[in-house]
């Protein structure tokens, strides 16, 4: 990407993300009802603190930075670029204050401007475009922080979002895939993360998957059937979570007078059967395949299948480990923090989502979350041996 094409590619992503946290109250910005959930106005002054830290401080001459405390309160979990706040702690962070973390912003962009008027050699543009990349994943991650704040909000605020959350599932069918050797990886031209790459092949066994993603109402069948009350559909530290946590249903999922609601950004809606299932763990969509005589695809048989199938509305638990591919090379510094140290106790999920930015979803996009978490919009295919 020139360098004309990446400041486009920047700004508007830049604006993108301010417009995601348009719609909030500014006590909003604060909240953090889990560890695993970021408050908005941190994801703002963390995805500024990227780009002031990694581009603005090593190659813009002169540059000073707009808050000697902020890389200390935005830095995540890079240890080359020193101490930071826990993350179970962000949401104390009454200051800075959301005005102030705007402002932070808006001096990073007005010195990136004028970064992309000089001559800048290849490896800033590729660390600014790593930055942008990032700036996406957090853009999905307010979407979706923002949902679980709402979302347990005794009021159940409703909020307007510029996409469909519940898109209705088409006729289903089963795709056969041949037994044979496939190749694996990011082959094409265009950005990718370290994790996608090196290429290999790998033999699947002939198997068949189905074309399109669960939806409610099969998943409702299960809930009816007693699948969160039979032990045998469970691993057992799934069921350890199940009976430890009360687990009955998927999140944000409730019983009203008799009949399943689910919170949505229009708030408590029904539950529509034809809709797509989503904010499900890989313990739930584990459980629902035993019950339904099925299986998880591998990450490797979802990306051999991914031409035949309809993907891209639910990021995808697969039964894979997130691992890194042969050959792998940890990038060196901070930079390589940024997919190595993942590498253990997570499940690789595919495709994307409603919520995933637009030029930031490819076949070969390796998502990985703990098992037990299902904040994302995450769903089920189904698969079976031959």
């Amino acid at each position: 990407m020139d360098t004309l094409a990446l400041a486009s590619f920047y700004q508007q992503t830049r604006q993108q993300t301010a417009k995601i946290c348009f719609p909030l109250e500014t006590e909003d910005y604060v909240v953090q009802p889990e560890t695993f959930v970021s408050p908005p106005k941190w994801h703002l002054g963390h995805t500024t603190w990227f780009f002031e830290t990694f581009v603005l401080l090593p190659f813009l001459d002169k540059y000073t930075p707009f808050d000697p405390d902020f890389a200390f309160v935005f830095n995540s979990y890079y240890e080359t670029a020193g101490k930071r706040v826990m993350r179970a702690d962000r949401g104390n962070l009454s200051r800075p204050t959301v005005d102030r973390i705007y402002s932070y912003r808006h001096n990073v962009d007005k010195h990136m401007d004028r970064l992309f008027a000089t001559d800048l050699p290849q490896q800033v543009l590729d660390t600014i475009e790593i930055g942008t990349h990032h700036e996406k994943q957090h853009q999905e991650l307010l979407c979706t922080d923002i949902k679980y704040i709402l979302g347990h909000n005794p009021l159940l605020p409703s909020l307007v979002m510029d996409y469909e959350e519940f898109p209705v599932a088409k006729p289903t069918t089963w795709v056969q895939i041949h037994e044979g050797l496939y190749t694996i990886g990011h082959q094409t031209q265009g950005f990718c993360y370290d994790n996608e790459l090196g290429v290999h092949q790998v033999f699947l066994p002939a198997f068949e998957i189905r074309s399109e993603l669960v939806t409610q109402g099969e998943y409702l069948e299960f809930i009816e059937a007693g699948g969160y009350k039979h032990f045998g559909y469970w691993h057992a530290e799934a069921w350890d979570w199940v009976q430890n946590q009360g687990i009955e249903a998927p999140l944000y999922w409730h019983k009203i007078d008799g009949q399943w609601q689910h919170y949505t950004y229009s708030g408590l809606q029904p539950i529509d059967p034809k809709a797509l299932l989503t904010h499900i763990s890989y313990y739930e969509a584990y459980a629902f395949a035993q019950w339904a005589g099925y299986r998880l695809p591998t990450e490797f048989e979802w990306e051999a299948a991914n031409e035949h199938v309809a993907w891209g509305q639910r990021w995808e638990w697969t039964e894979s480990a997130y691992l890194p591919y042969p050959g792998y090379q940890k990038a060196d510094g901070a930079l390589g923090e940024y997919n190595g140290k993942f590498m253990v106790n997570q499940k690789v999920l595919r495709g994307a989502s409603v919520a995933t930015p637009a030029q930031h979803s490819r076949h070969t996009y390796r998502n990985f979350f703990q098992p037990d978490l299902r904040w994302q919009y995450t769903g089920i295919r189904l698969a079976r041996h031959l």
